[in-house]
Parts: structure tokens; C-alpha cells; sequence
């Protein structure tokens, strides 16, 4: 019997904690004299562990057993001790974030291809742990699996060479072998079992421009191969990676989970959870991947919101929204009415809510003329643009970048307003820091940024890198911004800027915070002859004013 993957740090707070781990056979996990059975699904098995009675302020070495054997930590481990690390007693909280990671070789051929590895750099140098560890999609990449991947790949499936996917993953089977690749590493295997984790789903879990809009949506679901990867996409993300984003109520409340749990054998639990990710493609109202998280004491709080910005979207062109009514109503909830102090709001999408002005004109008016606004052959050329360059962030989604605004006002003008609203995002390849302003209300007690960082391990083309430039200069932005209003886009309600960045490396971003104070560490990895390390690129301390 054997420890298969993991194990996961998952979900913290003062006296809990809850360990992820697969299993290479049926058996009861073991954590620090908690235990829970496993489950099965498709021959996988999976348990996921709630260990109470933590002391708070506390740092708590733990292993892994197997029906009473240890097998974590490995014998050959070169890194210290996996912990528990309780939140601390005087409110202080740190958290890094960042996405888009591929998998790679440690060789000449892959730092050449790839750089180095953030996550890897993050585990070889750490000094002091980060509370939570955010990981902001693109954990695996689905459509450009690794060299290692797309050989197996190729020796299971030789029958479906000719197939425009035939090198790309397509059921859940073939999503484990993603998870393996991408979490096997040992340095990185060590750090999720010492961080907790919170995951995000992005395009590339499942496939390049999911969701970029109806017409591609139309296109997608009608191709032979697309139920079973899209069934095989959800059901190991709800395994892998959104299961652990959930608290102890929570669990207790989710019945895809209870039926892992009280489901007689792998063939009904198999089929339950395949049931469960087909009806999330098809009605996202069934499914919801938004989640949020509170950090900190009572008196200094933190809240984490996580929003999904791939899988609820609304796409028909007259009302495009990136997240449904159903969906939006929830990230109001629980943004205005957490039911303590919030001190500082992380509002967390793997889409960046601010991009450089000049982008956030291009997709407006791309939106605008895909929706009609200069007619059929315009609405054409507009749906190639935004397919062809990607133009589906939060701007080309304007009346959901308007629902954000009026959430930002309606959070800065209630009596006690956070300190900070820092939002949290990667996937576009390069990390900067935009201060931001709201128009239409006052808040000189709350700041708000715009926090980007990716990725951690797949940089962009030098064209990309010097397109990303010439969209930031001044000529630029003021031309793309007279071409939006000439296709009827009106301006929003805030004002920004990319006050550091962009920067293109692989690397890592860090927010600290402590009391009404927040500062953010811009860290990017680097070689060091054999040692991938992060190097120090930018702190950017800030008060609440």
C-alpha cells in the first residue's frame, strides 16, 4: 500500500485542519490520530482527513499513515518536517499567489524552454512559510500536456492518432496523469504539505479559451470528444483541487461529497460524480467553484474571495456577463456581509479585474462590435479578434466589469470600510501592481489594487512581451480608448494605473498583512548554477491611507 499523491494541506483556521491524500488502495488515512476511510471513484482512491483539537498560535509537526503505517515523510526527503501552522495570535497574515505553472524537466533543454520553476524556487528558499498559498489556475495544463504526459498518452491511445485532440487529455484517467506530473516534484510535493492551499480553475484545466464566448461555445459542444473531457475536466478538479477550498461546515453541507462518502462502491460513486460535472458544464446554477475563506482572528480579519470566472459565465452576445445573476448574487453575499471585522478583502479571480488601459479599450471595443455595434461583418471580425488574442478578461465582460465597480463602492461606503481591497489574479502572463480609484466614491481609508502575478513556470514569446508594452504606452492608450468610444463603449466608474511592472518572468507575488496595514513582495525565480531560487524584484509597503 502506498501514498500515491499528496499529502495536501488544505484548509487552516485556529483549531482545524484537513489533509488531502490518494491512495494506491483502499485503507484508513492516519493524520496526527484523526482518521478517515478513503473513497473510490474510477479506481482512484481519495480520502480527505479533519484534524480538530490544533492548539491556535501553534506549529505542529504531522505524518501520514496507512492502516497504521507511516508513509509520510518519505525515508529519502531532503526537506525539514510537514506542519500545521496555526493562524497567529496577533493577526499577521501572508499569502502567495500566482498561476499558470507547466511541467517540465530539471535539464539544460527545460530551463532553456521554461526558466525555472516559482513553486520549486518557493520550497528551496523559504525562511519564513506563507499562511495560505493561492493558486490561481492553470494548475495543469489539459491541451499541452508535457513531453512525459503526451508519451503515455501516445502509448495508451495510438487508436486516436488523426484526431485533432489526440494529444491532449480526455477522460479522468488521463487527468490523473496530469496531476502526478504536476505534483510529484519533491520540493513542491513538500510545500503543499506544509502551506495550505486554495485552487482556482482557469481555461487551460480544461482547454484554451473555455467559455471565450458563445460561438465558441457553440463550436466546442458539438464535437465527439467533448463530453468526455469536459466530464473528466470537473470531476477530477472537484477531487484534486476544489474539494480541500471547503471548510469543515462546508463539507458537511456538500452532497457530492456525502455521496463519495455513504455510496456503496466505485461503480455508483463513479457514476454519481460524472452525473454531477456533466450537469455543471450544462447548468453552472448546479455547481458553484466561487468559494471564500477567512483568515486571522476574529478582531483582524481577512476574508478571501475566490470567484470563478471561467465556468458561470453568460454568454449570449446582447448580455454578456463573465459570472451569472445566480453567481454574482453570492459573491455580493459574502463580500458585504461577512458577519465579522474585515479588515482586508482579497477578491481573487484567475482573470485579472484591471488590465493595462490600453488593453482594457482594445477589449472593450472588441466586445462592443462583437455584439453588433457596427453591424454583422463587424460582429464577425470582432469574435476572430477576441478568439485569436484572447480578449476575455473582465473587460471584454463590461457589464460584469460594472457589477465589480458597484461592489467596490457599495464595500468603501459602508460603515466600518476595509483598509484594503487587493485583487488577486494571474493567466496573462506577466505580473505588475495597478493602483486604483472609484469615480463616484470616496474612500481614502480603503486602497485598492489590482495584484497580478504569472506564472509561476511558462513565460511568454518576446512578441507578446513587447505587444504587452506598446498597449501600456500613452499614444496607444489614448488611440485604443477613442476607437472604444467610437463603438459606444462609455468609460467606467475608476480610475487606474500600472504603478510597478510589467514584468515577464516566472516568479511568485506575496501579500503581508498586519493590523490596518498591507505591502505586497514582487519575487521572481531564478538559476543559480543547480539551485532554482526566488529573487527579491520588488516590496511595496503601503499603510491603509
Amino acid at each position: 500500500m502506498e501514498l500515491r499523491l499528496g499529502p495536501l494541506l488544505r484548509y487552516v483556521d485556529e483549531t482545524r485542519a484537513t489533509v488531502w491524500v490518494e491512495t494506491s488502495s483502499a485503507c484508513t488515512v492516519e493524520v496526527l490520530g484523526h482518521t478517515a476511510p478513503t473513497w473510490s471513484v474510477h479506481g482512484h482512491h481519495y480520502a480527505l482527513v479533519l484534524i480538530d483539537g490544533l492548539e491556535p498560535d501553534s506549529v505542529t509537526p504531522y505524518d501520514v499513515r496507512l492502516d497504521g503505517a507511516v508513509v509520510w515523510p518519505l525515508a529519502d526527503s531532503s526537506f525539514g518536517p510537514s506542519v500545521i501552522r496555526t493562524p497567529r495570535a496577533d493577526g499577521t497574515f501572508r499569502m502567495t499567489f500566482g498561476s499558470c505553472r507547466r511541467s517540465a524537466p530539471f535539464t539544460a533543454e527545460g530551463f532553456k524552454q521554461f526558466g525555472p520553476d516559482a513553486l520549486v524556487a518557493l520550497a528551496n528558499g523559504l525562511e519564513e512559510l506563507p499562511d495560505a498559498l493561492l493558486l490561481l489556475g492553470d494548475q495543469v495544463y489539459a491541451d499541452d500536456p508535457s513531453d512525459a504526459v503526451l508519451e503515455r498518452l501516445r502509448d495508451a491511445h495510438g487508436g486516436r492518432q488523426g484526431s485533432e485532440v489526440a494529444d491532449e487529455i480526455g477522460n479522468f484517467e488521463e487527468y490523473t496523469w496530469l496531476y502526478d506530473d504536476a505534483w510529484l516534484n519533491p520540493a513542491v510535493r513538500w510545500l503543499f504539505s506544509t502551506v495550505p492551499l486554495c485552487m482556482l480553475l482557469d481555461d487551460h484545466d480544461l482547454r484554451d479559451d473555455w467559455n471565450t464566448s458563445l460561438t465558441w461555445r457553440r463550436w466546442v459542444t458539438g464535437q465527439p470528444w467533448w463530453r468526455d473531457r469536459v466530464v473528466g475536466a470537473y470531476a477530477s478538479y472537484w477531487v484534486y483541487q476544489h474539494l480541500g477550498n471547503l471548510s469543515p461546515e462546508q463539507l458537511a453541507e456538500d452532497p457530492t461529497y456525502k455521496a463519495m462518502l455513504t455510496l456503496p462502491d466505485d461503480a455508483e460513486r463513479t457514476a454519481y460524480l460524472e452525473s454531477f460535472a456533466w450537469a455543471a458544464d450544462e447548468d453552472p446554477v448546479t455547481a458553484r467553484w466561487s468559494f471564500y475563506r477567512d483568515f486571522g482572528t476574529a478582531a483582524r480579519g481577512v476574508r478571501l474571495v475566490a470567484v470563478d470566472s471561467r465556468c458561470s459565465r453568460h454568454l449570449e452576445p446582447s448580455e454578456r456577463a463573465m459570472v451569472d445573476a445566480h453567481e454574482w448574487s453570492w459573491v455580493r453575499r459574502v463580500v458585504l456581509d461577512a458577519g465579522r471585522p474585515i479588515r482586508h478583502v482579497l477578491l481573487a479571480s484567475t482573470l485579472p479585474f484591471l488590465l493595462a488601459p490600453g488593453l482594457h479599450h482594445l477589449e472593450g471595443w472588441d466586445e462592443a462590435i462583437s455584439s453588433g455595434a457596427w453591424g454583422p461583418r463587424g460582429a464577425r471580425v470582432g469574435e476572430r479578434i477576441r478568439q485569436g488574442m484572447d480578449l476575455e478578461h473582465w473587460a471584454s465582460f463590461r457589464k460584469s466589469f460594472d457589477d465589480v465597480t458597484e461592489l467596490l463602492g457599495a464595500l468603501v461606503s459602508g460603515e466600518d470600510p476595509p483598509a484594503s481591497i487587493l485583487m488577486l489574479s494571474g493567466d496573462v502572463h506577466c505580473s505588475y501592481v495597478a493602483e486604483a480609484s472609484l469615480r463616484d466614491v470616496e474612500h481614502p481609508g480603503t486602497a485598492i489594487r489590482q495584484l497580478t502575478m504569472s506564472p509561476f513556470r511558462n513565460p511568454v514569446p518576446r512578441h507578446v512581451r513587447w505587444a504587452n508594452y506598446l498597449l501600456d504606452t500613452r499614444w496607444m492608450t489614448w488611440l485604443l480608448h477613442r476607437l472604444a468610444r467610437s463603438a459606444g463603449v462609455r468609460d467606467v466608474a475608476a480610475d487606474w494605473r500600472l504603478a510597478h511592472g510589467p514584468w515577464f518572468g516566472n516568479g511568485a507575488m506575496t501579500v503581508r498583512l498586519s493590523g490596518e496595514n498591507w505591502a505586497v513582495d514582487v519575487d521572481h525565480a531564478v538559476l543559480d548554477g543547480d539551485q532554482q531560487r526566488l529573487d527579491r524584484t520588488l516590496s511595496y509597503p503601503q499603510s491603509g491611507a
